[in-house]
């Protein structure tokens, strides 16, 4: 480890990055998406670990802010993390990330967060699965059965060209709802939401944006997806996102892509886990949650800045000991009291209330875990009965986190 040395990668790097990064990912990308990736890391963070002037492993970040309840914070979140398959067991990936949490406490980022390439890797650094999705499928070559009344309002197909500044402020108002949604930027939404041709599938049509509401009148939900048709197999429609005011609203755009001719089945990845459409569907043979996933992990850089920066639902007044074997300033009893109008978490001798690693803190910070469910799992130890049923009161939101936005 002694030979390895942190610092930042240039932008004349960026290039010798991403070939260690295909290396590490057995990626050999065409032309077109290495110059995405080029453009994308330009404005990113980019954390290199060299050895002389070799470069064994690559971390960027982008400079994203996320919202958590009651607002946002600045957040890097991570990408492309890489290690040279020469240099690994060697504490590379450690002292990235090493690297990042003193960036982030220097930027006053107190989270960090990245989607998992493989879910084993990040806990022992103290990112916790803050979100959860589901993938639904729906069987769409019979009407799609509700409960509800869809709502009559029209539907109108928009030009992807002119999606972004249509859906933007509507995608905002979301990230005041649902904690753990990044801002996006109009590049955001024109190179990844809304490119013409999708990566992952080159069979799949360019993406196709339908809006609910008055052609004059405000957006009152909206729907991104792609199709394709199969030689064996009913049509196939990809549903990349959905969002709506009501469930009515929800119901209506649902009924629209169950509607769509030559397609027989709609594949929905990422799909909030308290999704109305599970509860409004009257048939849930015909819509069937087919998997759940972690979807964003948090890192509490900085635990007290994180606590006193969210709102909180309930009064709780808790003294919570911390373990933080990665950032030691994190770890130790400290006395949480929080209320609708504010929080304060202070260092204290006094007896704690509750042990808690501080990924399952992480896990817990958006509202997406309960504490409760800590305890059962043996995760973490209450000490004084009625900790956790307070610490769940106060932590809750209206809404799940949940995020679709993978980077």
């Amino acid at each position: 480890m002694d030979s390895i040395h942190f610092r930042d990668i240039p932008e004349t790097g960026i290039d010798r990055a991403l070939s260690l990064a295909y290396l590490a990912f057995h990626e050999n990308p065409e032309e077109e998406k290495r110059k995405h990736h080029h453009d994308l890391l330009r404005g990113c963070s980019r954390i290199g670990a060299y050895e002389g002037d070799e470069l064994v492993g690559f971390l960027a970040a982008f400079p994203f802010t996320v919202s958590v309840p009651g607002g946002e914070l600045p957040c890097p979140c991570v990408t492309f993390v890489s290690v040279a398959p020469t240099h690994r067991r060697r504490g590379v990936l450690s002292g990235m990330i090493a690297e990042l949490f003193a960036r982030a406490a220097a930027d006053g980022a107190p989270i960090a967060s990245l989607w998992a390439s493989e879910d084993a890797i990040y806990g022992r650094f103290g990112f916790g699965s803050a979100t959860f999705g589901h993938t639904v499928e729906i069987d769409s070559r019979r009407p799609l059965a509700l409960r509800i009344t869809p709502d009559d309002r029209p539907l109108r197909l928009v030009d992807p060209a002119d999606a972004p500044a249509l859906l933007a402020a509507y995608y905002d108002a979301t990230r005041t709802e649902r904690a753990g949604r990044i801002d996006r930027t109009e590049a955001w939404w024109r190179e990844e939401w809304l490119v013409e041709k999708d990566e992952d599938d080159d069979e799949l049509s360019p993406p196709r944006v339908v809006v609910i509401g008055e052609p004059r009148g405000p957006v009152a939900g909206y729907a991104i997806y792609r199709t394709k048709t199969r030689d064996d197999d009913p049509g196939l429609v990809r549903l990349d996102e959905l969002e709506a005011d009501t469930p009515a609203a929800a119901a209506a755009l649902w009924r629209y892509l169950a509607s769509i001719d030559l397609t027989g089945q709609i594949r929905a990845w990422g799909r909030p886990v308290d999704d109305p459409l599970l509860l409004f569907a009257a048939d849930r043979d015909q819509v069937r949650v087919t998997g759940e996933f972690p979807a964003l992990w948090v890192r509490l850089v900085d635990v007290r800045a994180a606590l006193e920066s969210r709102s909180w639902a309930a009064p709780v007044d808790v003294v919570l000991d911390v373990r933080d074997d990665r950032v030691p300033a994190n770890a130790g009893r400290h006395r949480l009291t929080a209320s609708p109008d504010g929080c304060t978490y202070a260092a204290t001798e006094d007896p704690a209330d509750l042990t808690v690693d501080v990924r399952d803190l992480a896990a817990c910070y958006l509202g997406g875990t309960r504490t409760a469910a800590l305890v059962g799992a043996g995760l973490a130890t209450e000490h004084t009965p009625g900790t956790v049923t307070a610490l769940d009161a106060a932590l809750r939101t209206p809404r799940l986190p949940h995020t679709v936005d993978a980077f």
